[in-house]
Parts: C-alpha cells; structure tokens; sequence
C-alpha cells in the first residue's frame, strides 16, 4: 500500500518521520457510459465555447471566478508556494479528551505508522494518549488542503481476529489520523436534538426499550454486513451475460406507524 503523505510529526519538542496511510476505501460498481445505437464507450472532451473546438490538456489551467466570467489564473507554482509548513510537518498543537469531538466531525481515517527511526517516539506518544486517556489535535496538509486532525490510539476493534494478529502478535494496535471538517463545514440538521414534554418516554416504555436494545446487543463483527446493493448489481450483470432473467422483487409494504409504543416493545421482545 502507497503511503498519501510522509513528513515528520511533532509534539513538544519531540520530532519523528512518520508516514500516512489511507484507512478504508468505498467499493462501489462502476458504469461507462455508452451510444445507445451502438453501445460504443463515449469520450468527454473540454471543449471552447469562443473557437468551437476541443482543447487540449497542455492547453488548460486553473483559474478562480472572482467575479461574472472573470478569473484569476492560478499556476502550479502559486499553489506549491501557498502551502504551509504542515505540508511536510504534522503537528499536534493541543491534547482533548475524546469525547469532546463527536464522530460528525471525522471525514477520512488515515494510519500514522513510524519510520524506524521514530518508533520509539510513536510508541512513547501512543502510550501517553493511552494512559492520559486523550487525542492530539494537530494540523497536516495533503492534497492541495490543510487539515485539522485528530491523532488517537488504536486497537481497530471489529477487525475480525484473523486480520487482527500480525506476526504472532494477538492484535493491531497503533495511532490513527481521522481529519476533521471545519466549523463552516459542519451542517447541523435544524430539528436535531429538540425535545418537548411530550416527547418525555414514560418509565415502563423506557424500561422496555432498554430491555430491546440489552436482548439484541452483540459484538461487532463486521463479517456479518455487506453491501446488498452492489451484490444485487452484480448479479444482476451475471444473469445479464448468462442470458437468465429475474423476477422482478415486489416492493415492500410502506411500514405502519407505531400507535402504541407499549405494545410494540413487548412485541420486540416477544
């Protein structure tokens, strides 16, 4: 796997080269698209609108729309002298508890491994988030971007035990990176978290509720989800290239609302 960022990171006066590496990628099924008389793959091409013609890639830069129809051209050069020193240095600039950032806040989740000659360093800072029960906040740059980020201990709980163990060792356990979107990025739903009296559960119905979730609780194991609509999509081009047809599914019922909450929970649990 190719590392997305190497530079070094520091905390205090403690320095070590580091390495970024991405930590999950979205599997979805791809689709061309096609000329329908002749199913021939169709090509995008940049075209002027002023010389009504197709443009070539040498022939094409960047430029930002300060205002109607008018740009300011931006060079490769101007980008890399925008870049900040967090380009090639991560830094932790304050420690948090957990808690205090919300999972909303994540947007991508990087390993940070060492370079061997800070593994001593990564594993002193590793265990110092441990015992001290907190998070870095840093800042890194990657991908023409600045970042702010969180550095946090890891043991990937719900990877399966076969992927867990490396080299004898019984799990993983290392410091991940998950990059945080800024404050003007973050949507808050309008009615999120509003509450009235009403909307108070009474103790009985609360009571069974929780019994629902204790009787439905178990360990994570990811092996036991799976994406049923990319699986649907490739059976689907299977049957398609075998030239088998398949019903099409009936739609499922439109679910009734809940009238009465207490018996639905005893239903639950029945």
């Amino acid at each position: 796997m190719a590392s997305v960022w190497t530079g070094y990171l520091t905390f205090g006066m403690v320095t070590l080269p580091v390495r970024l590496f991405s930590g999950a990628r979205g599997e979805r099924v791809s689709f061309h698209l096609l000329h329908e008389p002749d199913h021939v793959r169709l090509k995008q091409q940049l075209v002027c609108p002023l010389h009504q013609r197709p443009v070539q890639r040498d022939e094409v830069v960047r430029g930002f729309e300060y205002g109607r129809d008018e740009f300011i051209v931006v060079g490769d050069e101007d980008i890399r002298r925008a870049a900040p020193v967090t380009q090639h240095q991560m830094e932790i600039v304050e420690f948090c508890h957990a808690s205090d950032i919300d999972p909303v806040w994540f947007e991508a989740s990087y390993y940070l491994t060492p370079e061997s000659a800070g593994r001593r360093a990564y594993a002193l800072l590793e265990d110092a988030l441990r015992n001290t029960h907190r998070v870095g906040v840093c800042r890194v740059s990657m991908h023409n971007r600045e970042y702010s980020a969180v550095l946090r201990p890891s043991d990937l709980a719900g990877l399966p035990p076969a992927l867990a163990k490396e080299g004898g060792s019984p799990r993983r356990h290392g410091l991940l990176l998950h990059t945080l979107y800024y404050l003007e990025e973050l949507r808050v739903a309008e009615d999120f978290g509003v509450r009235t009296d009403a909307d108070q559960p009474h103790p009985e119905e609360l009571a069974l509720a929780q019994k629902v979730v204790e009787s439905r609780t178990h360990a994570f194991d990811p092996r036991r989800f799976h994406d049923r609509y990319r699986e649907n999509l490739h059976q689907l081009i299977s049957d398609r290239l075998e030239g088998r047809t398949r019903a099409v599914p009936k739609k499922p019922a439109q679910p009734a609302a809940v009238s009465d909450l207490l018996d639905s929970l005893k239903r639950s649990l029945g």
